[in-house]
């Protein structure tokens, strides 16, 4: 069976529905991007679910170009003008990400907004105990993974342009109504762990949150990793960074120690991995380290992490929407419904262990 890595990786022609007209293309980048000339080609990365992503190859050299799909979209979803500005926030910071060079909200160009930025060669590694690799580069990149987490979440919002980026208060409350809410715009059959998660993850968050800048997806699969050392050179996939509760975004980084195995293309999971012999930490180690780097306390994660695996149910059910509705931007479709059910039953699960240890209220809707 082929890997998430082997299908994942690397380029391939766009499909019909994500075609780019080069030519014009071409016309709207002369004037704005030095050296790019007329004579375009463009392939489309092959991972990815959300906004299509391509690598622009011309006489300037390689770029890579990232759009809004075409066709009618989730409200408030693929900001791309949003994601540009983050990126040209990061440029003043130490976070690595991709240099931005221009962002265009003119839809007659390529049919949806889209900008450009540089390309950063490397490694992706779809698959969290990266095949192939020693026991010693897997622990440099994973400590890598955890350093710029850590210092991702230290950034000064206000210092680099960011402060107005969202509220700074009542995070984990107004994500919470969100993905409830894109859920339900995405539902396409009854899932009653779901229902019941909404009803009950309301009424137990978290007392106190800390705000700071968070990206919303950070996992290995949106890392660039140099290509010939254990050093990340790029963070990707900015789309969902917001201000927000970094213990969300340290829950959700967390899926490849938490996520169902699959024995699809579908998951990136660890769960009973060898985790000592691949030279990987367990989870509770990991955090600890991030913890030491922001020099806070260990938290309990129960209920970030029953939320981050809401949310991610939350997530495929918009991915598979968005293929019923022919705007997925990957060709190729690793989810199911079937996925969506049992991470559900899994963050009530995690949910439910919490409340019954703190002896909390658990009258719910039952399990059909």
């Amino acid at each position: 069976m082929i890997s998430r890595q082997e299908q994942f990786s690397g380029e391939e022609a766009p499909p019909a529905h994500l075609l780019l007209d080069l030519d014009r293309l071409a016309a709207y980048l002369a004037p704005r991007l030095p050296g790019m000339g007329r004579d375009l080609s463009a392939t489309k990365f092959k991972g990815g679910q959300s906004n299509p992503t391509y690598r622009l190859a011309g006489p300037a050299g390689s770029f890579v170009l990232r759009r809004k799909p075409p066709g009618q979209l989730v409200a408030s979803a693929h900001r791309i003008d949003r994601e540009y500005h983050i990126l040209s926030a990061l440029a003043k910071t130490d976070i690595p990400a991709p240099r931005p060079y221009l962002y265009c909200a003119d839809t007659d160009v390529i049919g949806s907004e889209f900008y450009i930025v540089e390309h950063v060669a490397g490694r992706i590694f779809w698959e969290a105990d990266m095949a192939g690799c020693a026991p010693q580069e897997r622990a440099a990149i994973y400590e890598d993974m955890n350093d710029i987490l850590a210092r991702l979440h230290a950034i000064d919002p206000g210092a680099v342009g960011l402060g107005d980026l969202a509220r700074a208060d009542g995070y984990a409350a107004r994500n919470l109504m969100r993905w409830s809410s894109l859920y339900r715009q995405a539902e396409l059959t009854p899932i009653a762990d779901m229902d019941w998660l909404m009803e009950m993850l309301p009424r137990h968050l978290p007392k106190t949150e800390e705000i700071c800048f968070i990206h919303g997806d950070y996992g290995l699969y949106n890392l660039i990793i140099a290509p010939n050392e254990p050093r990340i050179s790029a963070v990707l996939d900015w789309e969902m960074a917001t201000l927000g509760n970094p213990l969300i975004d340290l829950a959700h980084h967390l899926r490849a120690w938490w996520d169902l195995p699959d024995a699809g293309l579908a998951a990136t999971s660890l769960v009973g991995a060898d985790l000592p012999s691949l030279g990987i930490p367990a989870m509770d180690d990991y955090v600890a380290r991030y913890c030491r780097r922001r020099g806070i306390a260990v938290p309990d994660m129960s209920w970030y992490l029953a939320y981050a695996q809401f949310r991610y149910a939350a997530m495929v059910q918009g991915i598979l929407k968005r293929a019923a509705d022919g705007t997925a931007s990957s060709r190729v479709m690793v989810h199911s419904q079937d996925r969506v059910v049992r991470i559900a039953a899994m963050a009530r699960q995690s949910l439910e262990q919490l409340l019954a240890r703190d002896g909390a209220d658990t009258v719910r809707s039952p399990r059909i």
